[in-house]
């Protein structure tokens, strides 16, 4: 468990020092690259039942206050909001396979988990942003090219999640199995009873 808070730790840093290095013009391929919904879903797998959703919650949070403040932006933006429920079906996905968690089962479910999270979060983009026409054509703007002030198609949003979900998440379930071989290591021996 300590790896695990050690890399949600380091994930919160991670989503902070990224968006202000794309703020300030930095590498582009950092946008959307964020270990958050990797988080979601492998602590819903893994995590004890008191921190399967309020460890990833918390780490959002906290991400989010530390970047809502640098951007002079309000939690309780509807968007946010949207992500926030996005995120949580991303960990009720990680619950409904916990007791068969394996990566055959685990990668599968991160990129069903991105396309949920990205088909929800452009989807409220569509209906709230004034910039999108409100019929089908709109629908396929937000779903793909998005709006110009944002930089970069949201398709390339969509690219990144699914590669940055995949990575920490494969990396969440090694540090999750590095740190529980010396506990199965540890585990005595059984040794069968002689008369």
């Amino acid at each position: 468990m300590i790896p695990a808070l050690f890399l949600i730790i380091v994930a919160v840093i991670y989503r902070i020092a990224s968006a202000v290095i794309v703020q300030h013009g930095g590498v582009g391929w950092l946008s959307n690259f964020a270990p958050l919904a990797a988080i979601a879903l492998c602590g819903a797998i893994y995590f004890p039942r008191k921190y399967k959703f309020t460890a990833p919650f918390a780490a959002l949070l906290v991400s989010d206050l530390v970047l809502d403040f640098y951007y002079g932006a309000s939690l309780a933006d509807p968007l946010i909001l949207c992500r926030y429920v996005a995120f949580a079906l991303v960990g009720l996905l990680g619950l409904a396979i916990s007791r068969r968690a394996s990566l055959a089962t685990i990668i599968p479910t991160s990129l069903a988990g991105s396309t949920i999270f990205y088909a929800i979060t452009n989807f409220f983009s569509w209906l709230t942003d004034p910039g999108y026409v409100k019929n089908f054509a709109g629908l396929v703007q937000a779903l793909t090219v998005g709006l110009p002030q944002y930089g970069a198609p949201t398709w390339v949003f969509f690219r990144n999640s699914l590669v940055s979900d995949l990575f920490f998440t494969i990396l969440f379930v090694a540090c999750m199995h590095w740190s529980a071989a010396p506990a199965r290591q540890a585990a005595p021996v059984a040794r069968p009873l002689t008369h």
